[in-house]
């Protein structure tokens, strides 16, 4: 089944809607990051100064790389323990927070559930309707929703700085700029789009469950919640977490065609932003656009990849048409989608998700062909640098944009130069460093994971997806996506463990070269740019900064994806199943 216009229109659209959101939310940001006066400011400043009196916070003072790393550390940490200590004890949340009595979460899910809403991953390894109280979802898990987006922002705030200043010495106070993230931008907007999402169908109540009597005469039982609170900030802080097991397929979550395509460009929305800040504090937006052209080039090679799969479908249920078998599945593969979305949304939806650190699904991924499925696998991998998303994905990026600009130069036989600043030993240093840990961390837990009875005896699929579940698992949680493969019983006391650990490395050990890295770039004086120096605003950077995306990629997974997606595919056609 080839691509329809009606797909290509959908995207196109998607596209402009996105490119039309970028500009007015990167301005609002970069005044609100500044410190100016926005047209919020008469109501939420007197706020902020409480806020800063009652923590002794001078806003005026800021902090170097090390400060500022450290304060973000030790909110991350006091948040983790409260929110374990929350869900432990669901069971005095009361008869109104907590109306189906659930009992306190078991200490490996709630380890694991902690660590994963404080990282911004919210990998669910339960089923929210089925194990959270309504309390445990608000005070645990939205108040991470929020904190953990705001900390991510935060974080790729200063290192735009530590871009952009000169010769300085401080990026910001972190306490300041997680404030005014969560006052000024995170809540108001989500505040509007959760009342967007109740006027749409959502639920947002605090009913106990209902049980309905279906027209076959069986009984169901109806999950009731505070969902639409939840649902907005879930896919605006590119966070994934849902009040539901299905997430985003499930009609409380994501009623409708509009709610949908509102949730996606939601999940973009600050990503593409903090583009724009960007080149607006550099003092050029080219250097802001140059990043989001690289950007939106590449969700459209990986939503088209995945697209021509899905609707090529699987060779192994051909359609039968004037009793004759055709090499085509009727219709394209729709195991594991939404009908009210069909295929299109739900490729275009796995793309989103997955270049941003958010993981929201509105289809099941296991449930793709497998160069479909490899689509989310390679983009969660490749560190969630295409838009990045609020996590730990923006500042991702800026590195292997860096590296670009390395390469460059040694090319031209130059130091090379980004923004006006050298880059040097150190620099490229922690650069490395960063974009080495994901992977070693990913392919070394897969690695153990594939061999040893925990790890497989969660295997619900023999062969190569088998593995695939297994590498999805710890990518997705290592680079802070929470999406995940579903065929995978990750609610094991192996994987809770070892997923959360994951995580951790995936957020913190990831971002602290990068903020070293940032402290240093901001020391080094700017230099006028020479006939020598490379352009970074031009089409011949944004191939080079694709290329090396790219093929660092390539050399670092495929003989791991060769074992997974690529070699199903390719048994697939040969008529081999598992």
């Amino acid at each position: 089944m080839p691509v329809t216009l009606n797909s290509i229109l959908q995207i196109a659209i998607f596209v402009i809607l996105l490119l039309l959101i970028t500009k007015p939310l990167g301005l609002y940001m970069t005044n609100v990051f500044a410190g100016e006066r926005n047209w919020l400011t008469p109501v939420l400043r007197p706020v902020e100064r409480i806020f800063y009196r009652i923590s002794g916070v001078n806003e005026e003072e800021e902090q170097g790389w090390l400060s500022y790393t450290i304060a973000m550390l030790i909110f991350s940490v006091v948040g983790l323990l409260l929110t374990y200590l929350v869900l432990r004890t669901q069971q005095w949340h009361g008869s109104f927070f907590n109306p189906q009595n659930f009992q306190p979460v078991e200490p490996g899910l709630a380890w694991n559930t902690s660590v994963s809403f404080t990282t911004n991953t919210n990998w669910q390894n339960y089923a929210g309707e089925q194990t959270m109280s309504y309390l445990s979802q608000m005070v645990g898990l939205v108040f991470h929703q929020y904190a953990s987006a705001a900390t991510g922002i935060a974080l790729a705030v200063a290192v735009i700085r530590g871009l952009t200043r000169r010769s300085a010495q401080h990026l910001g106070n972190f306490w300041v700029d997680f404030t005014r993230c969560v006052l000024y931008i995170l809540l108001p907007i989500s505040i509007i789009g959760a009342l967007f999402f109740v006027s749409q169908g959502m639920i947002q109540n605090f009913l106990p469950y209902i049980t309905v009597h279906t027209l076959d005469g069986q009984t169901q039982v109806l999950a009731q919640g505070p969902v639409a609170s939840m649902e907005f900030i879930k896919n605006f802080g590119t966070n994934g977490g849902g009040f539901f097991n299905v997430n985003s397929a499930h009609p409380y979550e994501n009623p409708n065609a509009a709610t949908n395509l509102v949730i996606m460009l939601s999940i973009l929305a600050i990503p593409a932003a903090l583009f724009y800040m960007f080149g607006k504090m550099a003092k050029d937006t080219r250097q802001g656009w140059v990043l989001w052209i690289a950007s939106i080039i590449l969700v459209i090679v990986g939503v088209s990849a995945a697209l021509v799969s899905e609707q090529a479908g699987n060779p192994l249920f051909p359609q039968t048409i004037n009793q004759t078998a055709t090499a085509t599945q009727s219709g394209g593969n729709m195991e594991g989608k939404e009908v009210r979305f069909g295929i299109t949304d739900s490729a275009l939806f796995a793309t989103v998700t997955t270049m941003t650190s958010c993981g929201a699904v509105n289809s099941m991924h296991d449930s793709f062909t497998p160069i479909g499925g490899l689509v989310p696998l390679t983009d969660i991998a490749l560190g969630e640098i295409v838009f990045g998303g609020v996590g730990s994905g923006h500042y991702g990026m800026i590195v292997f944009a860096i590296l670009a600009v390395f390469i460059a130069g040694l090319m031209v036989g130059r130091t090379p130069e980004y923004l006006g600043k050298k880059i040097e030993r150190k620099e490229i240093m922690m650069a490395a460093l960063a974009i080495l840990i994901l992977p070693a961390s990913i392919l070394g837990f897969t690695a153990v994971a594939s061999v040893i009875p925990a790890g497989t005896s969660s295997i619900l699929n023999a062969g190569p997806h088998g593995l695939s579940e297994i590498l999805y698992a710890y990518t997705s949680t290592n680079g802070n996506n929470g999406s995940a493969f579903a065929g995978l019983t990750g609610n094991t006391p192996y994987y809770n463990w070892t997923l959360g650990a994951a995580m951790l490395i995936g957020r913190f050990a990831f971002l602290i070269p990068i903020m070293a890295l940032a402290g240093s770039l901001g020391r080094k004086r700017v230099v006028p740019a020479g006939l020598g120096t490379f352009p970074t605003t031009g089409g011949l950077f944004i191939a080079l900064l694709i290329g090396v995306i790219l093929i660092v990629g390539a050399l670092t997974y495929f003989p791991a994806y060769s074992l997974g997606p690529i070699v199903e595919q390719l048994l697939m056609h040969a008529g081999k199943t598992f």
